[in-house]
């Protein structure tokens, strides 16, 4: 990672924290998920940057080394695309090709839907386009939040990230590095149940003291990366962004039943907690996904791949971003 470079710009009210590689005449700009940081995009930053291009990954609002406001409502999508329009701004950059993970998927929704003129192409994962605006299950009659409990429970992790406070003092108790393990390692793609009885605090504590296998994609320096950067700053950042889904969900009813028009390939794993939430294969695969996104050209499911497929598969994903934006890349 040493050929990687950071930097702090001034966006929107904030001071962003922004890694780049390579010096190309085109930039591709990553933007990560939770519990993450620019720092899961190392593999596609360096490879991409060989391949000509400049690679762009700030930490988000709320994370790493990116101020975070105290407010649960500075973290709504609109506040997340002028950060990163900002940014884009402030690096005298203009157009962008877009790759998105996660929570940083849904940004780049929104990014492509609120300012598709700074968008060349993207490449999202994990998470499609919903035309309820922001969550499965999508139903235009209720917020995402009553959606969610009445499928899943008040134990579904969204709804128990929901009071502010408490998912906090319930990471706190834990070993940090436990639960990025924990999370980083999941090959489950059923729902994410928290029961608030056990907490994470609790699962942590279940192989506390069993040593944890990593995968051969997954070093200790990297567990332990993550676990210095959220043991300085905390969880509260990420969270606010669930937080804000029923605020995300009113703010955007402007946006009701417009489309992304710009180019897209959506890629996702098989074992991705995302793609095994009912309704959302069909919705992928069944015409449904290709009617908010008519520019759709490609979707790709990798066998055997749970969520972090970025880097699960570093040459994989890279070589899907790849294949893609070259095609509108110029000469």
């Amino acid at each position: 990672m040493e050929k990687i470079e950071h930097a702090t710009v001034l966006t929107n009210g904030i001071n962003m924290h922004v890694a780049s590689v390579g010096d190309g005449p085109e930039t591709v700009l990553f933007i990560h998920g939770f519990p993450e940081l620019w720092y899961s995009w190392r593999h596609q930053m360096v490879s991409l940057a060989a391949l000509g291009y400049r690679a762009v990954a700030p930490d988000l609002r709320g994370y790493g080394g990116t101020d975070a406001p105290p407010c649960v409502g500075s973290y709504t999508a609109f506040h997340m695309v002028g950060d990163l329009v900002g940014m884009l701004d402030a690096l005298g950059i203009g157009q962008v090709f877009v790759v998105g993970h996660d929570w940083g998927a849904l940004i780049a929704w929104y990014l492509c839907l609120f300012r598709p003129d700074r968008v060349k192409a993207l490449v999202n994962t994990s998470v499609p386009w919903c035309p309820g605006r922001m969550w499965f299950p999508s139903d235009p009659e209720r917020k995402p939040l009553e959606s969610v409990r009445a499928m899943y429970g008040d134990d579904y992790y969204v709804c128990r990230f929901q009071k502010p406070g408490e998912m906090e003092e319930d990471l706190a108790k834990a070993d940090t590095a436990k639960i990025f393990q924990l999370f980083l390692t999941s090959r489950n793609p059923g729902p994410l149940i928290v029961p608030k009885d056990l907490g994470f605090s609790g699962m942590t504590k279940l192989f506390q003291d069993r040593p944890v296998d990593l995968p051969s994609w997954l070093t200790d320096d990297d567990i332990n990366y993550y676990a210095a950067e959220f043991s300085r700053t905390g969880f509260t950042g990420g969270l606010n962004y669930y937080r804000c889904l029923d605020l995300n969900w009113e703010l955007s009813a402007p946006w009701a039943g417009a489309r992304i028009e710009v180019p897209v390939k959506f890629v996702v794993g098989d074992l991705d907690l995302i793609y095994h939430i009912p309704g959302v294969k069909e919705y992928i695969h069944g015409g449904g996904f290709k009617q908010v996104a008519p520019n759709l050209e490609e979707v790709v499911v990798m066998e055997g791949v749970a969520h972090f497929l970025q880097q699960e598969k570093p040459e994989e994903v890279t070589a899907h971003i790849h294949d893609f934006i070259k095609k509108f890349s110029s000469p």
